[in-house]
């Protein structure tokens, strides 16, 4: 374990420098003892399982089975004899393949026209007409609001008390 390796990995990746002297490297040392033990178990267990898998091969060839190796493809034994595949289908077979066929392209159909008819997309929203231009009235109504807010300036307390009031009713 190449702690100056590892404090440059968690300083490329988080950013983090660490000390050779931080806990961190108590818990890899740890990790290291265990993923040691757990290997060294698993090549004993494929030990075990490639001397079986040997006992058997040497069995099968004890009791007769010729194996034949081609190139890149698995040996295959040659102590039983291969099928030929069947010549054809008969009529009867041909008829259930036809049958099958065209029930699933019956169901198919079936299946996309139920999802165009019950599945229609949402029509898209009113489109909102926003005016680039004032009309003349909103125009009017603005400059009318503007020398009126001016006039109740002008005025005394106790009107523009009333003015605002008024104002704040519905």
């Amino acid at each position: 374990m190449d702690q100056q390796k590892l404090r440059t990995l968690v300083f490329e990746k988080t950013g983090i420098k660490i000390d050779v002297d931080d806990p961190v490297f108590a818990l890899v040392a740890l990790n290291e003892a265990v993923l040691a033990e757990a290997v060294e178990r698993h090549v004993a267990l494929l030990d075990d399982a490639t001397a079986d898998l040997a006992d058997q091969a040497d069995a099968l060839l004890a009791a007769g089975a010729v194996c034949r190796y081609q190139g890149g493809a698995a040996p295959q034994a040659a102590a039983t004899p291969q099928r030929a595949p069947a010549p054809g289908l008969s009529h009867a077979e041909r008829r259930m393949m036809a049958l099958a066929a065209g029930a699933a392209l019956l169901c198919a159909t079936l299946v996309l026209l139920g999802q165009a008819l019950l599945f229609r997309p949402a029509p898209p929203p009113a489109a909102t007409v926003i005016a680039k231009e004032l009309t003349p009235e909103q125009a009017l109504a603005i400059r009318n609001g503007e020398k009126m807010a001016k006039i109740v300036q002008k005025l005394d307390q106790k009107t523009r008390n009333a003015i605002q009031a008024e104002m704040q009713k519905p």
